[in-house]
């Protein structure tokens, strides 16, 4: 009897969660496996080895990067504010998978440091036509950037942090929007 794809998918899951709240040393194979709630044999069913559950997150991320790109292309506030808005973590599965793979990255593995490098230039690559020149193209990035390590930042409680959001975040992204056209 096969195993139902959502098995693999919790693997991942688990894996990834320990990257996230407890680092690359304790994501372990064990401690994959304990945390999915699969036996050993059951992880090595889906990713033989530590390396190939490793291949398996950056596959996942590059996957939610090609959603994130197609929902950036499609969106009504245009692909500017769209990327801006979303460089506001919101403990999403593309926030999670980028995390697990700076986690990964730190833990000197070159494929996650290559990963970052590629999904930070295929944003570049989707907003160059959409802003003036490079300058323009280097602000909307290097914002982004703050935003995204800034929101780590306020914690999870509701006093005003140093990330703008709601009519603050707005008015920031329609200057960054008049400021790169």
């Amino acid at each position: 009897m096969a195993r139902p794809p959502r098995a693999r998918e919790s693997v991942l899951d688990a894996f990834e969660q320990l990257l996230v709240d407890e680092g690359e040393r304790a994501a372990t194979m064990d401690a994959t496996a304990r945390t999915a709630g699969v036996s050993k044999g059951g992880l090595l069913y889906h990713f033989a080895s530590k390396d190939a559950l490793e291949q398996g997150l950056l596959e996942r991320l590059d996957t939610l990067v090609d959603d994130d790109l197609d929902a950036m292309a499609s969106s009504p506030d245009g692909p500017v504010a769209f990327f801006l808005r979303t460089s506001v973590m919101d403990d999403d599965p593309l926030d999670r998978a980028l995390i697990a793979t700076a986690r990964l990255a730190q833990g000197g593995h070159p494929g996650a440091a290559e990963a970052l490098r590629s999904v930070r230039g295929r944003w570049a690559e989707a907003l160059r036509p959409h802003v003036r020149d490079e300058a323009s193209l280097a602000l909307v990035l290097l914002l982004s950037d703050g935003l995204y390590y800034n929101n780590a930042l306020s914690g999870q409680t509701a006093v005003a942090g140093p990330v703008p959001r709601g009519t603050a975040l707005d008015a920031l992204v329609a200057l960054v929007e008049a400021s790169v056209r």
